[in-house]
């Protein structure tokens, strides 16, 4: 196993020091002060001891205190912020169109998946919540926030077209949370952030949580976290120990084999490459070979990317190529295995990528293929990353390639694998056109990187 130990990239800022001393962590759920409905679902699901980063910000969240934490994807952020979220609404009844609690996430499958791990909580908790992302009817999240729903998890994207509309109002929100705030600015919205946050009232509570600090993310902190209680739960670069890096040199020639093989191991892999029309490709060739994989990038419809989503999780695809869209936020219980077929742009995206396995504790490897031109890049990608990889020289059909990814030859039997859902066009009631008192088609060219419309990203994303 390589070297894990993390440190302090060059591009991160100096976490502010508390004026106020933190309250102690705490060792189980029982010594806080939750409400019964709460511990009975955490018992009932089988969460006894809180992981590092909920035994040390619950005490302090729950007392109202600001939470500034840094905490890479499967450390258990979410019930770090959840069950703060949910004890300090509990008892309260939202407005229509006026939430009181907020998650701010970067990507549609995230919110998705928040919303998902926090239902449960909030059902015990008498509480309602909405999702508020792209690639979804305006009108159907309209009408479930219309109806009155306390916690909000949502894009900065959609949420701001619908706060336009005056759909959604944030004047009643006393708890926010940004969540994987490093990949919100890293995606272009900053300013989204900043103008949706200035519409929450001074005074509340504000979390953030985020796998590195950059400068972008240091603005923040400084604009709308008021003395906040800072915890790391990993070392700086979000690199834990249950998880293997390794660097594979390949050659040009053997490098389409190696991804076979590797594609073909006895259990799921997820293959991150640059673009869209490459993972299409890739797909398609593995298929061929016998391999059960799929594509998902951004691209895909959200329908096309949630099914394809439930079929990597149920086994049905056993190979997920994707872009960096599925970095952001998706989360794949029991996954030990991530394939870089080409060094990411940076030392985040790394970071975001392997994200996906060694979650919650659990043991994963993250390999990366490197031609002999990307050696150098490489190189300069993990120093910054603070990991020392094992590297190794292999060729399709090694022993050393088999035990470090379980790589196998491909059957050479073609495989299908159903087409997920494909959603219909609508034909647009004239009344959409102007209900909302402006063109339909402004909102449409309003695209944020969420899928919140239709026209152009504001910044060019491969994925």
């Amino acid at each position: 196993m390589g070297s894990n130990a993390g440190h302090a990239s060059r591009q991160e800022f100096a976490v502010p020091v508390s004026t106020v001393p933190a309250l102690p962590a705490v060792e189980s759920f029982d010594e806080l002060d939750l409400p019964r409905e709460l511990l009975t679902v955490l018992a009932r699901r089988g969460v006894a001891t809180p992981f590092p980063i909920q035994a040390a910000t619950l005490p302090n969240s729950l007392a109202g205190r600001d939470v500034l934490a840094r905490g890479r994807t499967g450390s258990g952020k979410t019930l770090a912020f959840g069950l703060a979220l949910l004890t300090r609404t509990a008892g309260q009844q939202a407005e229509p169109r006026c939430p009181l609690a907020l998650v701010l996430v970067p990507t549609r499958e995230l919110a998705q998946q928040v919303t998902e791990a926090l239902t449960p909580y909030a059902q015990a908790a008498r509480l309602r919540t909405a999702t508020v992302v792209g690639g979804v009817p305006v009108r159907r999240q309209a009408q479930v926030l219309n109806r009155g729903a306390e916690i909000l998890v949502a894009t900065p994207g959609r949420l701001g077209d619908l706060i336009e509309r005056r759909l959604c109002r944030l004047d009643r929100v006393a708890v926010t949370v940004l969540d994987e705030a490093d990949q919100m600015t890293d995606m272009g919205f900053l300013p989204e952030v900043t103008a949706l946050l200035e519409q929450v009232p001074d005074g509340g509570q504000t979390m953030l949580f985020s796998a590195t600090l950059d400068r972008n993310v240091d603005s923040l902190v400084r604009r709308f976290l008021k003395d906040p209680v800072t915890h790391s739960v990993d070392p700086s670069a979000g690199a834990v120990s249950t998880m293997e890096h390794h660097v594979l040199h390949v050659q040009n020639a053997d490098k389409n084999s190696t991804i076979a093989h590797i594609a073909s191991r006895d259990g799921r892999v997820i293959m991150f490459i640059d673009t869209k029309q490459a993972a299409d490709h890739l797909v398609t060739r593995l298929l061929a070979k016998g391999v059960r994989a799929a594509a998902l990038h951004g691209g895909k419809s959200q329908p096309q990317r949630t099914r394809t989503l439930e079929q990597f999780r149920s086994g049905q695809v056993a190979a997920l190529v994707a872009t960096d869209v599925a970095a952001r936020g998706i989360h794949i219980d029991g996954l030990d295995l991530v394939v870089n077929l080409d060094p990411p742009a940076d030392h985040k995206d790394y970071l975001h990528r392997g994200g996906r396995t060694a979650r919650a504790g659990e043991s994963g490897t993250v390999v990366t293929l490197v031609l002999p031109d990307q050696r150098r890049g490489m190189d300069r990608l993990m120093a910054m990353a603070g990991i020392s990889p094992v590297t190794t020289r292999v060729r399709p059909g090694d022993e050393k390639l088999a035990r470090i990814t379980g790589a196998r030859v491909p059957t050479g039997v073609p495989v299908t694998i159903p087409d997920p859902v494909v959603e219909r066009p609508r034909r647009q009631r004239p009344t959409d056109r102007t209900r909302y008192g402006r063109p339909a088609a402004t909102a449409r060219t309003r695209r944020t990187a969420d899928g919140s419309g239709g026209g152009a990203a504001p910044r060019p994303h491969k994925g």
